[in-house]
């Protein structure tokens, strides 16, 4: 095999070699891109695709938004060739017609992009490419059509069963320790021991999901602490002089930071399949774990407190529960969805409001956002899949009787 995978690795090697030498022909991106689209040879191709990625990330912000208006305006749908193609379909149902709809209905720029991500490394700058369209998106709002593209593909290109879940550990390449320390969303790692300290002890794990195509590029990892009993304070968790637990002596997983890493990515949802997973590798490597839960930020608590006028109570841990829990259960933009964006996260994967806690996290960052209140939500295995019906359906929102009581009496006047 060895012999076999060294052969093909030449053969590869000598056929991409000319697609790594810079193009001499002068020819625009645009004119580049109308060649791919037009070529039939898989080398021609391939060094095509080369030269219009390096082009593109060879632009200023200027090149890369004429770029985009290239595909918007150039590489859509014709929508005369929609209609007859439907038409002819309508007419004549069968393989041959709906293959043709089909290919009328697809704007060329996919097809572009799946030429483009033949070549090695293309996913990962795809995923850069992505970026920077939502970027410039906010000054562009037309770019939106090239977006909606962007999404169907990389759903396709990032679904579930393509992805890897691996542990980090302090063993872990260093390149990988490094983005895990770069892309911390939630708290924040200062130093190379502030990592150690949260992959390297026997109470402590985190799990990253990567794709094939970009192997040392986590997508979105969570950090796991083992306790026993449910932690209502992220600044325990994360003491470095607290006493550490043999794994198997815990019998709850908290966890307390989930991070997307790729902003090129987002929309593309994995939070919940890698939650779902590290919950059933957890259960199989350590059994006498009884109860999932997070301890999570209430990152919207704050500004909605201040839209609604009301302030955050600042005398009682108590009432600032009892404001966080109404906030949960009740505070809904305009579509009926929780405000609270983590809060949404976390409901649609099917847990449960399960307890909100005073003066959970006294970071400069926690009493910005929440006064300090953090939340569990409850991953209750027997439940997962009856609260994400109901809450997909009807957006009910399944909370603890804690904490309906808790936002129960947020509602009640005070003398």
């Amino acid at each position: 095999m060895s012999l076999l995978s060294d052969l093909m690795n030449t053969v590869f090697a000598r056929r991409y070699r000319r697609a790594t030498e810079p193009d001499r022909t002068g020819r625009s991106i645009e004119e580049l891109c109308d060649a791919l689209l037009g070529s039939s040879g898989e080398v021609s191709g391939m060094i095509l695709a080369r030269h219009i990625l390096d082009r593109y990330a060879d632009m200023d912000d200027a090149g890369k938004a004429a770029f985009f208006g290239f595909l918007t305006t150039r590489l859509g749908i014709d929508s005369q060739a929609v209609r007859d193609a439907l038409a002819a379909y309508d007419a004549a149902p069968g393989k041959p017609t709906y293959r043709a709809f089909l290919a009328a209905s697809e704007a060329r720029r996919q097809e572009l992009a799946r030429r483009l991500n033949q070549v090695p490394g293309a996913t990962g700058q795809l995923v850069e490419m992505r970026k920077d369209l939502l970027r410039l998106m906010r000054d562009a709002p037309e770019f939106g059509m090239v977006d909606l593209d962007f999404r169907h593909l990389f759903a396709s290109w990032f679904n579930r069963g393509f992805l890897v879940l691996r542990p980090i550990n302090w063993e872990s390449p260093a390149e990988i320790l490094e983005k895990i320390i770069a892309y911390e969303a939630v708290h924040e790692i200062g130093s190379w021991q502030e990592l150690r300290g949260r992959v390297q002890p026997e109470d402590r794990r985190c799990f990253a999901f990567f794709h094939p195509s970009m192997p040392s590029e986590p997508l979105i990892f969570v950090e796991v602490a083992l306790t026993r009993g449910i932690a209502s304070s992220v600044q325990t968790l994360l003491n470095g002089k607290r006493e550490i637990i043999a794994a198997d002596e815990a019998d709850t997983a908290v966890f307390y930071s989930i991070s997307n890493c790729q902003d090129g990515l987002a929309g593309i949802s994995f939070g919940n399949s890698l939650i779902k997973q590290v919950v059933a590798d957890l259960s199989r490597e350590l059994p006498g774990l009884r109860t999932f839960v997070t301890l999570s930020p209430i990152p919207g608590l704050s500004r909605w407190a201040k839209d609604a006028g009301a302030g955050l109570p600042d005398d009682t841990p108590e009432q600032q529960r009892q404001r966080a829990a109404h906030y949960l259960l009740h505070a809904r933009r305009g579509d009926g969805a929780p405000y609270d964006p983590v809060a949404r996260f976390h409901l649609g994967n099917g847990a449960l409001v399960h307890a909100v806690h005073a003066g959970a996290d006294i970071s400069d960052n926690g009493m910005a956002q929440s006064g300090g209140a953090m939340v569990n939500y409850l991953y209750d295995l027997s439940l997962i899949t009856q609260n994400h019906e109901r809450y997909a359906s009807k957006q009910t929102i399944a909370a603890s009787s804690d904490v309906t009581a808790l936002a129960r009496a947020a509602q009640k006047p005070t003398s």
